[in-house]
């Protein structure tokens, strides 16, 4: 069990970001477990031939026997999304006594592969942050505008929430692992025990597409942060998007009613772009006319704006 003390200040600084590094070291787990992260399979089956080049064992071997990875790979972001450049240098620049403590913490106890060479944690540490780079390029990179805007449209919907109804709403639904109580966020993360003052510190929540459940670091050393399962990764490699009845095509036109039907959750001009092959300006375009006509409402998340179906729109497109 983990516990996080957070007093009014934290709770009003709280932030959220997304990781494209956190996503790419918390991948490497779903070719070594498919039948757990089932709804990441289809974007594994996608990458699995384009990385086959690729020296995976040191970074397969980075993943202990309780899915952990070591916290130095995973550094709490400082800016809503940070360029995976930027992190992967946070990472060239840890300590080598403490990439060796993170990886021995990870494995829990167990032997350490040896092909993590832990007698030379400082090139270790930068074999690793090369690799990183290498696979982050091949099998995230192409895909990372469509995941971005799911992760995105997750940190829209939970700021709403905490808008709506303060600390408690928001930590209600985020993970069944996870309990708001008198100032106390309660984590319930097998193996993990420790209890934490937040204050000064603030707490960080992201929203990953590769866990299953809460993440947090294992350390209580490391910076108060919290990965959880993003919202829409059920929906995230559907190449269909539904267009609607014949009605709302003839009313609005087929390219419209499409997008109209890709907007249950929030996307942004790019994500809807490449998911219906089309150029972001035409999809601006559309979008223009359909939130004029008050069938999308949007809102901006940090430099991107996101657009989402309104309660009108979402009528219209049911009948």
């Amino acid at each position: 069990m983990i516990e996080l003390d957070l007093d009014v200040e934290d709770l009003v600084g709280m932030r959220f970001a997304v990781s494209p590094l956190m996503e790419t070291v918390m991948s490497l787990r779903t070719p070594l477990l498919p039948t757990y992260f089932v709804l990441q399979m289809p974007w594994w089956r996608r990458v699995e031939k384009d990385v086959a080049h690729l020296d995976m064992r040191p970074l397969a071997s980075l993943v202990g026997v309780r899915r952990w990875v070591p916290d130095f790979l995973t550094p709490r972001p400082e800016v809503p999304v940070p360029d995976f450049e930027d992190e992967l240098e946070i990472v060239r620049r840890t300590p080598p006594e403490k990439v060796a403590a993170d990886i021995r913490r990870a494995h829990a106890g167990r032997p350490v592969p040896s092909i993590l060479r832990l007698d030379e944690p400082a090139r270790l540490r930068d074999r690793l942050a090369d690799l990183l780079r290498e696979y982050w390029e091949t099998a995230l990179a192409p895909y990372w505008t469509r995941m971005r805007g799911v992760l995105e449209a997750d940190m829209l919907y939970r700021a709403r929430q905490f808008t709506r109804g303060g600390a408690r709403l928001l930590f209600a639904d985020l993970h069944p692992a996870v309990r708001w109580e008198a100032g106390v966020l309660r984590l319930d993360v097998p193996a993990i025990d420790y209890r934490v003052d937040v204050t000064g510190r603030g707490l960080c929540l992201m929203p990953c597409l590769f866990v299953r459940s809460t993440a947090p670091p294992i350390s209580a050393d490391e910076p108060p942060s919290l990965a959880y399962p993003a919202r829409g990764i059920a929906t995230l490699w559907e190449t269909e998007p539904p267009t609607g009845g014949e009605a709302i095509v003839a009313l609005i036109g087929r390219r419209k009613a499409t997008l109209l039907g890709c907007l249950d959750r929030p996307a942004s001009t790019l994500d809807l772009a490449e998911r219906l092959g089309i150029t972001p300006g035409a999809v601006s375009q559309h979008l223009s006319v359909l939130h004029g006509a008050g069938l999308v409402t949007r809102a901006r998340v940090g430099r991107v704006v996101l657009y989402a179906r309104s309660e009108l729109g979402s009528r219209l497109l049911a009948r």
